[in-house]
């Protein structure tokens, strides 16, 4: 499966394909007046790859949370694309692909991150399907309330949360792996219908 993945949810996001048997990645310096220039920096990463979008069957788009502008460059140009050059088109949010390594591992996991000071949880089943709503959470009841459960955090993310929060038991800090979208995908646990911005208030 050849893909193209962007994911511009944060400050610094990120191009990645598989094609050609090979894999290709692209670090992005996200800001205001870059989420202008997304396209512009994509064609130039296939340009200097040698890489032409007839090589990809798929493109996966990371719908947030995060930054506003940033998510809403990102999806428009993923469904540009996507449209042009008719390639099937999968949205997916952080909370998840935390825990893709996860699957079928844990009874149940809870995924997290720290956005504008507050924490937010998504909660999965041991499939990874989802079983709650995003929910804003205190630092307090997460100490009080899931201290012993499976509890992940991405590592690009890690800086944001408290020390109290990291020395938790049974947390994992796991690094995103743009290759563990294939697998969601196949199990079908990615957005297609309807692929918009994940925003947290």
């Amino acid at each position: 499966m050849n893909f193209l993945s962007i994911d511009c949810s944060t400050d610094v996001g990120s191009l990645f394909v598989k094609a050609k048997n090979k894999t290709f990645s692209k670090v992005l310096q996200s800001d205001k007046s870059n989420n202008d220039l997304l396209m512009k920096q994509i064609l130039d990463f296939f340009i200097e790859k040698e890489l032409k979008f007839d090589d990809l069957s798929k493109i996966y788009v990371n719908q947030g949370p995060g930054n506003f502008s940033g998510l809403r460059s990102s999806l428009a140009i993923a469904k540009g694309i996507s449209i042009s050059k008719n390639l099937d088109l999968f949205g997916y949010n952080t909370f998840l692909w935390s825990c893709a390594k996860f699957f079928n591992n844990k009874d149940f996991i809870l995924s997290f991150v720290q956005f504008k000071d507050k924490y937010f949880m998504k909660k999965f089943d041991k499939n990874l399907n989802s079983t709650l709503q995003v929910e804003e959470i205190k630092e307090e009841e997460i100490l009080k309330k899931y201290e012993n459960n499976l509890k992940v955090i991405p590592k690009r993310l890690a800086q944001s949360f408290s020390k109290k929060f990291l020395t938790l038991n049974n947390l994992i800090i796991v690094d995103l792996d743009h290759e563990d979208l294939e697998i969601l995908q196949l199990k079908g646990l990615l957005d297609k219908s309807i692929i918009k911005p994940l925003y947290l208030n």
